[in-house]
């Protein structure tokens, strides 16, 4: 059976999740999986363009470097990256193919989308890479990603998202990722102060070390990347991802040079597909912020859908003031918002609203709300 018919049968959502299942079935198979050194991403927000940026600076070194993340937008092949390509259909079958043979039947079946594509990576990874970018789906501490040996941790900045998982407040939800972190901590800027008061006490339980992203580098370095973003006509909230990203990079024993981000491409996070239609696959009141800045100065045509769990009502307030209509974008997905609910958030907030049909020359569009929105957007 090839890799997509089997993970078409898989579910991506348990109402009930068994914490115990990935770590008992990776000890019964660990022997066969040789892992390079691990660099651990966890957070809210920015966990795929800090990944991803750190995953090309050591590749640009000259380094054989693997990156998985999730979810992906076009193709699953996006999720397992290396060297700066998305592995090839070939590599991932036969991949596919050798994790068949080393688990049982029953641990197959047992097994969820996101566990089993996070042994098929590290399988892939195994043969091919000295260092691992490897980026957390959900959470942190219960995350499939959070059995491997780790020479690093890595904390996005944490806000609020899935909280029916991971709890209702800052504290709960950032407990649960901060519990992921083994021993060497680097802390991305934070919003939420408590963040770093938590962070402070989880290295201190596993006696571990604790770096600040905002004061690991001299104060030059700053300086000179916060022009470098401008120059480059990055949004300013990347600046602080990429920090993030070189702080890792000279952490690791390499020296940092803005030079090697000059050919780094992100896919889906605030990116420019024409003149006048941006896509981004955040969902979340950080995300929303993020582009609130960005687009603070223009109208645009907000294109948009959301899942029934996410806080629409919250992002539909904070982007508000940069939106001149929205236009409802059908995702054709069981956990799709009614829409009767969503117009009732957009007539309370006063917003402008209509279905969307085409895109028009003279306007400038954002299509924002999830990943499906994008891969939909993209698709049509």
């Amino acid at each position: 059976m090839t890799l997509e018919s089997f993970l078409d049968k898989k579910p991506l959502f348990y109402e009930i999740i068994d914490y115990d299942r990935f770590p008992n079935i990776y000890e019964k198979i660990e022997h066969h999986f040789e892992l390079p050194k691990i660099v651990h991403i966890v957070g809210t927000n920015a966990k795929g363009s800090t990944g991803r940026a750190l995953a090309h600076l050591l590749h640009v070194k000259g380094l054989h470097v693997g990156h998985y993340s999730s979810p992906h937008i076009m193709k699953f092949n996006e999720r397992i990256w290396i060297d700066g390509d998305d592995i090839d259909d070939e590599f991932l079958e036969s991949t596919h193919k050798q994790l068949q043979s080393i688990l049982s039947k029953k641990d197959i079946e047992a097994l969820s989308y996101f566990e089993y594509t996070t042994l098929l990576a590290m399988l892939v990874f195994c043969e091919k890479c000295d260092y691992i970018i490897l980026e957390a789906g959900l959470g942190g501490e219960f995350d499939a990603t959070n059995v491997f040996k780790k020479e690093l941790s890595i904390v996005t900045p944490i806000g609020y998202d899935h909280q029916s998982f991971l709890g209702s407040t800052i504290d709960d939800i950032a407990s649960t990722k901060l519990r992921s972190v083994t021993g060497k901590l680097l802390l991305a800027k934070q919003y939420e102060q408590e963040v770093y008061e938590l962070a402070s006490e989880r290295v201190k339980v596993v006696r571990g070390d604790l770096y600040l992203a905002e004061s690991f580098m001299d104060d030059e370095f700053y300086i000179d990347l916060k022009k470098w973003t401008k120059e480059k006509d990055y949004p300013l909230f990347f600046n602080d991802n990429f920090s993030t990203a070189f702080c890792a990079y000279e952490f690791l024993g390499f020296k940092a040079d803005l030079n090697l981000l000059n050919n780094l491409k992100l896919f889906g996070r605030c990116q420019k597909i024409s003149t006048n239609i941006t896509i981004d696959v955040g969902h979340n009141p950080m995300a929303a912020f993020a582009l609130l800045e960005y687009f603070r100065e223009k109208k645009v045509i907000l294109v948009y859908n959301s899942y029934n769990d996410k806080e629409y009502s919250k992002i539909l307030e904070i982007l508000k003031p940069i939106i001149k209509e929205v236009q409802i974008f059908k995702i054709e997905n069981e956990r799709e918002v009614l829409r009767k609910n969503l117009e009732e958030v957009l007539n309370s907030l006063d917003i402008k609203y209509s279905l969307f049909k085409k895109i028009k020359k003279d306007e400038e569009y954002l299509v924002f709300g999830s990943f499906s929105v994008v891969e939909r957007f993209l698709c049509q």
